[in-house]
């Protein structure tokens, strides 16, 4: 069976890249065994792969006594994609190979606020969409702090960067002639997770960001569940208090309007504790330096997270929940009013659910974006959509 745009590209060779994407290096009896196809069926596919160099053969397996099986996994430079993650101010742009490895990582200065963004947005991308390297570029991936109504249409509403129904993922393709994907950041990252990270033994585990803002990402049964227009996640505005102060998205009380960056900031100077200036970089440092106060605002807002995360738990039943974002590198002062709350606010029997806090830089937002892109051979999730066959055309036509 062939999948249709992608030149005689079968669904039994994406299946085996999916399911070695998904798990790292494997036998050829064990993909047999876990895709549910016959010996001489996985022989002949992964003959066909290592011709087109996209696979190899590892080390041998270790044996119970029968005939060791040797490994085959991925080729990283088979192929690979550049991550970008736009913010309001400035992009940050990686180069990534099909096995995750960063080739090349930069910042970009860029105004997401000026009147033809999107246009300067493509300008700034041509130099490294037309750059060559020793792999194939399979495509471009796109990650923003908003809501995308399909990755393979890229329609996206971001009031942080002031765009309302920009259609993006268009006047990428248009200007760049190349395969775009584009998503919401904390999705991409999660669609990471599933490839590269904790989440290639998860089946259900949710990924939280802190930082400017508060996200969340749902992965069910190994897929990201995107809700019913792409917009599902955005747990920091889950209002928590009707009176409270005013969010960036026009509501009163909203979670982020607590424990978002430029909040904590701005609590950080009612106290006192930061000049007029001041961001949430220094009331991280003013807490390292053991003030009191600082460390204070910091342990309430661990405690707001902790109530979200923990009535989250209890809803979603989740394998693993992990905590992302730049504000991460402060989370020893959220940590403790985290924790308590955490316990307090989950069902009997779920706190056993392990919270895993992931080592953060900039350069992570743009990987994920770069995995929308290095999933489609893999079939993650079907989020390529009409992209998958260009794609899958770029990876395989100095192959066939």
């Amino acid at each position: 069976m062939e999948a249709p745009g992608t030149g005689g590209w079968d669904l039994t060779r994406t299946a085996v890249l999916a399911l070695l994407g998904r798990t790292g290096p494997a036998s050829r009896a064990t993909i047999a065994r876990e895709l549910g196809l016959s010996p001489a069926t996985v022989t002949q596919v992964t003959r066909r792969l290592l011709e087109q160099g996209m696979l190899e053969q590892l080390e041998y397996a270790a044996s119970n006594g029968g005939r060791p099986g040797q490994l085959l996994g991925l080729v990283g430079d088979a192929g690979r994609a550049v991550g970008v993650k736009v913010m309001a101010d400035h992009l940050v742009v990686v180069d990534v190979r099909l096995d995750g490895t960063v080739l090349a990582a930069q910042t970009m200065p860029f105004d997401a606020l000026a009147p033809d963004a999107i246009g300067a947005l493509a300008s700034a991308l041509r130099p490294v969409a037309s750059s060559e390297g020793a792999s194939p570029l399979l495509g471009l991936g796109i990650a923003v702090p908003g809501v995308v109504d399909r990755p393979d249409e890229g329609n996206v509403d971001a009031a942080v960067l002031g765009w309302s129904g920009s259609a993006l993922g268009r006047h990428l393709r248009g200007a760049l002639g190349l395969p775009v994907l584009v998503e919401n950041d904390v999705k991409a990252l999660a669609v990471a997770e599933i490839l590269y990270g904790r989440g290639r033994t998860l089946d259900n585990f949710l990924v939280v960001t802190i930082g400017r803002g508060v996200g969340l990402a749902v992965v069910a049964n190994g897929s990201v569940y995107r809700g019913a227009r792409g917009g599902s996640g955005e747990l920091g505005h889950v209002v928590e208090d009707p009176a409270g102060p005013r969010c960036a998205c026009g509501k009163r009380g909203c979670l982020e309007a607590f424990i978002g960056g430029d909040a904590l900031a701005g609590q950080g100077r009612e106290a006192g504790v930061l000049g007029p200036a001041d961001g949430d970089d220094e009331l991280a440092a003013r807490a390292a330096a053991g003030d009191a106060a600082a460390r204070g605002i910091y342990a309430d807002a661990g405690r707001r997270l902790g109530a979200a995360v923990g009535a989250l738990i209890t809803v979603l039943d989740p394998e693993m929940v992990i905590i992302a974002g730049e504000g991460t590198s402060a989370w020893a002062h959220w940590e403790p009013g985290f924790r308590a709350a955490l316990s307090a606010r989950q069902a009997g029997g779920r706190d056993s659910v392990p919270v895993e806090v992931e080592p953060w830089d900039d350069t992570s937002w743009a990987q994920g974006a770069a995995a929308l892109v290095l999933a489609t051979p893999f079939d993650l999730d079907g989020l390529a959509g009409q992209q998958a066959g260009l794609v899958l055309a770029r990876l395989t036509e100095e192959r066939r």
